[in-house]
């Protein structure tokens, strides 16, 4: 049962902090707690913990735009994060997690500014039948976690521009389609800002829970603990390198000839390479497949390689482009 209150705002905008924070508090909350979490992120797609960062993401386009990607614990799809989108977590034992209770806070919160959201499925807050809200879920070791997105102000171009919805999705739903179900609260409260929905919140959650929530400073966990958790979340390993083994294929015609690059990728990196190509070059097949093995699959690291081969430099710049027009 519930007995206790907690909020805590991130201080920054670090996506690797903040889900370092989310953590911590997840590991250190009390039995008969409940934290609400607030939180930020600036120019960050973040992906669920078991999906594929090439098949979700352009991730060479997000880091050229000086973005960034991260891999949350909790499952679910990629979303897209900007100062315009606040994050919740809830964090409690296992034993308390009451996912209606929580949902309850939410929907409380913005039906407060007068908006009329609604529970959509499962997990899905909407306003008119248009998604503002997404959630995830964590669990282990006795703890849990819920977290979610509220769309206040998002840039839903930018969303657009570096996500990459399966394939399924699209054939069901079209690019259009999929763009359309999303809205930002502020169309519906114009006057609506990150300020006034943390007051929302935490006055709902209060409410929800009859009791008085008490602010943590973060200032005051662990910071050993959360240094090593920030350096967890924003290493290759844990973005890229726990990926289930996946192929990738593409093809370009040039002067030279035509050619399809089929590239094995096991934990983020080229396990192993094929060519085809009608190039009058016979060798050029096996100039090319052992260099990109072992290579990290990242368009930059691919061409970097290549740049490094004896080829002619058109050849070397032809697979370079076509490497870098790829969403990966």
């Amino acid at each position: 049962m519930i007995g206790r209150l907690l909020t805590c705002r991130a201080g920054g905008t670090d996506p690797y902090e903040n889900l370092a924070l989310e953590r911590l508090l997840t590991e250190t909350v009390g039995r008969g707690e409940c934290v609400l979490y607030l939180w930020r992120n600036q120019h960050t797609v973040v992906i669920g913990r078991n999906q594929n960062a090439w098949q979700e993401c352009r991730t060479t386009q997000l880091e050229r735009d000086g973005g960034r990607l991260a891999r949350r614990l909790s499952g679910g799809g990629a979303v897209y994060h900007d100062l315009g989108n606040l994050n919740f977590t809830f964090c409690l034992r296992t034993e308390d997690y009451d996912l209606p209770r929580q949902q309850r806070v939410l929907l409380s919160a913005v039906r407060s500014l007068g908006i009329p959201a609604e529970l959509s499925g499962r997990n899905d807050l909407t306003v008119q039948g248009r998604k503002f809200s997404g959630n995830s879920f964590y669990s282990h070791a006795g703890r849990s976690f819920h977290n979610g997105t509220l769309l206040l102000s998002a840039d839903l171009e930018t969303l657009g521009k570096y996500l990459t919805p399966p394939r399924a999705k699209l054939t069901r739903k079209g690019v259009e389609s999929v763009r359309a179900r999303v809205c930002n609260l502020c169309e519906f409260c114009p006057e609506l800002t990150v300020e006034r929905m943390e007051s929302a919140l935490i006055a709902s959650f209060e409410k929800e829970y009859s009791l008085t929530a008490q602010a943590v400073d973060p200032a005051s966990l662990d910071r050993d603990k959360l240094v090593e958790y920030r350096d967890e979340f924003a290493s290759w390993d844990w973005i890229y390198g726990r990926m289930r083994p996946f192929t990738f294929s593409c093809e370009g015609s040039f002067d030279w000839g035509g050619i399809t690059l089929s590239l094995a990728v096991k934990d983020g990196v080229v396990n192993d390479t094929e060519v085809y190509t009608d190039a009058l070059d016979a060798e050029l097949p096996s100039q090319i497949a052992p260099y990109l093995r072992g290579c990290r699959f990242t368009a930059d690291d691919l061409c970097r390689r290549i740049t490094g081969l004896p080829l002619e430099n058109a050849v070397k710049d032809d697979l370079c482009a076509l490497l870098l027009t790829q969403d990966i």
